[in-house]
């Protein structure tokens, strides 16, 4: 099997641990410095917004990972 991967610079993110008996969603904010690269499988990316890259990741939970590249220049990579 050959993965695809995209390199991003991120740093802060969010941890979505699911939702509690309220319908409330759990989450966890880790907060970073800077940005350090990170590749990420493509096939885990969920959504791009303008501002995070949501991936999934084990156990069901989700991770919304703020990144530093533009979101056109991230968009026209995942487009290729």
């Amino acid at each position: 099997m050959n993965a695809k991967f995209i390199e991003l610079k991120v740093r802060s993110h969010i941890i979505s641990h699911g939702y509690d008996e309220n319908n409330k969603e759990i989450t966890e904010e880790v907060i970073a410095e800077r940005f350090s690269p990170k590749a990420i499988a493509i096939s885990r990316i969920k959504s791009l917004s303008d501002k995070y890259v949501l991936t999934d990741y084990t156990g069901g939970r989700w991770i919304y990972w703020e990144y530093e590249e533009s979101y056109e220049s991230i968009k026209n990579q995942l487009l290729k």
